[in-house]
């Protein structure tokens, strides 16, 4: 009888209630998670401009932890020990309310400086049921691009449930080239199994390290970027509002990004981060903001290039074709205003003076050409073509987060004004005003197109990924329905 009570109380401890095989696992063995460095970033000079520095999570096995000098132990931290009281019973209650493991590791303190680190480990074997384990964050060795580069954070519940490589704790790329290359950049993490004292302190691997798995740092990355005309950029729109983007059109390399204003990117690096975030989010300049991608402008006369292109390739003008400009546009009680300058003017000067009439009677040609049935089919090819110059959608960039901008058809019209709608009703779109709407992405490659004599690259900050491809998307060719001969007199 005894014998069957020994028997059934050794199922119970082994099947049953597992408990005591974590707790004596937990007391002789430990997991530690080895994490990747990230992937370095340099720009297209082969400069580096971001790269990686250590740091140390304080993990803590609540089931391990003894009575210890609070007192020592905020001084190690340097953190006040009111603060230390208050972190410590919230661990209690997570662990009451199931929200972490008695038996397991947990974060306790995050991302302690390498500096800090050096004092506090000479300690920490007074403090039974803690250990450290290195982590990388990321150093950036120029004040500027952050919009660019982005950021890295720990990843929320939704990332979890998207991607099974990651767990509680682990730090992803939240916005720019940190969210888009994520995949390259991250690596593969690692594991260490090691043997542990009664106080916790490690005495060496488990089965001769047979168990360990290699951490495998990510893949470098080369951007497009040219980080000496990015700094000048952001030198030149200091105390300024806007965004400066330059694009190489033989290519559709972006060599410069500019967001104003901007932040620098070191403020949302490790402990740092949590406090200055919410001060970013909440300025009323909208620093975080990257208005190169994410704000739509009208765009205004940088247009009317696109509108002469339109007019030649509709046959609608010529070169050297005139209208008349009596400071500005005038027709059926509808005024578009316009600068003092010598009139008629032919196309070319049309251009260099910037005349507003002149481009008001080359969208009327368009829309009422009486080759087609009616203004609102005039429209439409209006619309197709701004769509093939990138206007109107999200050029599929490196960035995520490309706003598409707007552009008008007549379905919107016909909302508007209920179906009664004619060329004058919208002849500020002639002039890149009204309801037109684009990102300064998408005039940088608009641009490139005129450069290019009627076609663009998908716009990209990518130069080269270590032993990898780049997307295939960055080598498509765009055409814009323009013959090129049409191009000559615009440029």
């Amino acid at each position: 009888m005894v014998g069957l009570i020994f028997i059934i109380r050794l199922f119970v401890l082994q099947v049953i209630d597992p408990s005591y095989k974590y707790y004596a696992d937990n007391n002789t063995q430990r997991k530690i998670t080895q994490y990747p460095s990230r992937g370095l970033i340099y720009d297209r000079k082969g400069k580096l401009v971001v790269s990686n520095q250590p740091v140390y999570d304080i993990m803590v096995v609540p089931n391990e932890v003894v009575a210890f000098d609070t007192t020592e132990f905020s001084k190690a931290l340097d953190i006040p020990r009111e603060e230390l009281t208050e972190m410590l019973e919230n661990i209690k209650k997570a662990v009451r309310a199931r929200k972490i493991s008695g038996f397991k590791p947990s974060v306790f303190y995050k991302q302690l400086p390498a500096s800090q680190y050096a004092s506090f480990q000479e300690k920490l074997y007074l403090f039974k049921g803690f250990f450290a384990q290195r982590r990388t964050v990321r150093k950036y060795e120029y004040p500027n691009a952050a919009h660019v580069f982005g950021y890295v954070a720990e990843i929320n519940e939704a990332g979890l449930q998207k991607d099974p490589y990651y767990s509680l704790g682990d730090y992803t790329g939240i916005s720019g080239i940190e969210n888009s290359y994520e995949s390259f950049l991250r690596g593969r993490k690692g594991a260490r199994y090691v043997m542990v004292d009664v106080h916790g302190r490690e005495k060496g691997p488990m089965r001769d390290g047979r168990m360990d798995t290699a951490a495998v740092a990510g893949k470098d990355i080369n951007l497009s970027l040219d980080i000496d005309l990015q700094s000048y950029g952001e030198l030149l729109m200091k105390n300024k509002i806007g965004s400066v983007i330059a694009i190489e059109p033989s290519s559709g390399e972006i060599l410069s990004m500019v967001s104003s204003p901007g932040y620098d990117p070191a403020l949302l690096v490790g402990r740092e981060r949590s406090k200055n975030f919410p001060i970013l989010s909440n300025d009323s300049l909208f620093p975080l903001l990257n208005r190169a991608i994410m704000s739509g402008y009208p765009p205004g006369s940088t247009f009317k290039t696109v509108m002469a292109l339109i007019g030649l390739q509709e046959g609608v003008i010529r070169p050297s074709t005139t209208f008349p400009c009596s400071h500005g546009f005038h027709a059926r009680g509808i005024s578009v205003g316009c600068h003092t300058h010598r009139s008629p003017l032919n196309l070319i000067e049309s251009i260099s003076n910037s005349c507003n009439a002149y481009y008001c009677y080359t969208f009327r040609a368009v829309l009422d050409n009486p080759l087609i049935e009616s203004p609102k089919i005039g429209m439409d090819k209006w619309k197709e073509y701004l769509n093939n110059f990138g206007f109107g959608n999200r050029l599929n960039s490196d960035f995520f987060n490309e706003n598409r901008g707007f552009v008008p058809g007549r379905d919107y019209y016909d909302r508007i004004y209920n179906g009664s709608w004619a060329s004058l009703t919208v002849i500020s779109l002639s002039i890149g005003q009204g309801e037109l709407l684009t990102t300064p992405l998408q005039m940088a490659n608009m641009t490139a197109a005129i450069a290019n004599k009627g076609f663009y690259y998908t716009p990209h900050i990518i130069k080269s990924i270590e032993n990898d491809s780049l997307p295939a998307r960055f080598n498509e060719i765009h055409y814009t329905g323009i013959d090129s001969i049409h191009f000559e007199p615009v440029i």
